[in-house]
């Protein structure tokens, strides 16, 4: 603060030394160049002076965004709104936005250039391309001008600030239960998830709106009162998925396909739950419904590989919130003997387990992983590995197996 003081005293002396400089030349000197060179100095020169006590807080900022809720992977067009009071010449004005967070692809800012003159109002426009995930929080629009002669350098930061929540984006996936359970026994299945009309266990009155295929017409027969068969319902339908929070670079891969496999589980009727567990804890229990995917997509969109323990470690220290009577799909992207072992024991109450093993696209998996892919299936553990081309085929590939 100090130096800035002296700078700013420094700058002021030395505008007013080359004014006084420049006139005492006139006049001593005299003639038509002297006389000259004093009137070309002397705006510049009061410009700069008045520049120094040009109040750049006499702005009033307003950033207007069209969409508080997106999807990553779009662009979020921004207008920022300038206005102030005093009509001050000003020769150029530079805007630049503070982000929190990762927003500016490859090595770019948001920052304008204008040059506004005597304009009370400038409305300055640009553009983000590809969002990425995450909560993103405009801060503040820090404003820069100067003199001609670039003596004078004046800056202020407007506090406006604007928070916008970016989901993850996903992609349309069909949603294969791995097994189907059954008062009589275990069976696989592909069909859909509401009820088995094969196995009747007794009959009702008929309502309207039964199908007629659904008649106990031997009933119908004897007592000539319309019943209606009951069907065994599917128990242990519904997903629990778990996300490995562990640092990865196919991490963002990872929550693009947890949100598309919850999708997929809630469109077929199933209830869908989520687990991960880094600096905090995002679970969300077994549910259905919009509001509850729409509670899921929030834990999503804020998620961040920020596990510093081992998954399996997890995995031990949360058994009771994961392990259910439920299907258990758990993503991750790091495979080792010990989380295989502890996800086999986690999953001892569960209708059916399976691990989707993200890779990037540029890995190539070893031997030691095609031991541990051995390793899974010897423990009844369906092992998917896939990377982002692959995820609208996932549970295609696995139902073919």
């Amino acid at each position: 603060m100090k130096l800035q003081i002296l700078l700013s005293v420094a700058k002021v002396l030395l505008v007013t030394v080359l004014l006084v400089g420049t006139f005492s030349y006139a006049m001593f000197q005299g003639g038509f160049v002297s006389w000259f060179l004093f009137y070309s100095f002397l705006p510049f020169g009061l410009y700069s002076l008045m520049m120094m006590v040009y109040p750049l807080n006499d702005f009033n900022v307003v950033r207007v965004i069209k969409s508080r809720e997106l999807k990553a992977g779009a662009n979020l067009t921004i207008k920022i709104h300038l206005k102030r009071t005093l009509p001050f010449p000003l020769f150029y004005l530079v805007a630049e936005e503070h982000i929190s967070g990762n927003v500016f692809q490859q090595e770019r800012t948001a920052k304008k250039l204008v040059h506004p003159w005597f304009k009370r109002e400038i409305v300055l426009e640009y553009e983000i391309q590809n969002i990425p995930r995450g909560e993103h929080t405009f801060e503040s629009v820090e404003l820069k001008t100067g003199d001609f002669l670039g003596l004078v350098q004046k800056s202020s930061r407007l506090a406006e600030e604007q928070t916008i929540l970016v989901y993850p984006s996903h992609i349309v996936l069909d949603y294969q239960p791995l097994q189907a359970r059954f008062d009589q026994g275990v069976s696989s299945s592909n069909v859909k998830i509401q009820q088995d009309t094969t196995l009747a266990t007794g009959v009702r009155d008929y309502e309207t709106g039964d199908r007629v295929s659904w008649i106990h017409w031997k009933s119908f027969a004897r007592t000539n009162d319309l019943k209606t068969k009951e069907f065994e319902e599917r128990k242990s339908h519904d997903v629990m998925v778990v996300l490995d929070r562990t640092p990865t670079q196919a991490f963002e891969d990872m929550v693009v396909l947890a949100a598309s496999v919850i999708r997929g589980v809630i469109r077929k009727g199933a209830q869908a739950g989520y687990f991960s567990k880094g600096e905090q804890v995002q679970f969300a229990p077994l549910r259905s419904g919009e509001s509850h995917q729409k509670q899921i997509d929030y834990y999503l969109a804020k998620v961040k590989p920020d596990q510093e323990s081992s998954f399996e470690t997890v995995l031990k220290q949360n058994a009771s919130d994961i392990s259910k009577t439920s299907a258990l799909i758990l993503i991750t992207s790091k495979l080792t003997r010990e989380s295989i072992d502890e996800i086999s024991k986690v999953s001892k109450n569960s209708q059916a387990t399976m691990i989707l093993f993200v890779k990037h696209p540029s890995v190539r998996l070893d031997q030691e992983h095609r031991q541990l892919a051995g390793l899974a299936a010897s423990k009844g553990i369906v092992l998917r590995e896939c990377d982002k081309r692959q995820f609208a085929s996932v549970f295609k590939e696995v139902k073919q197996a």
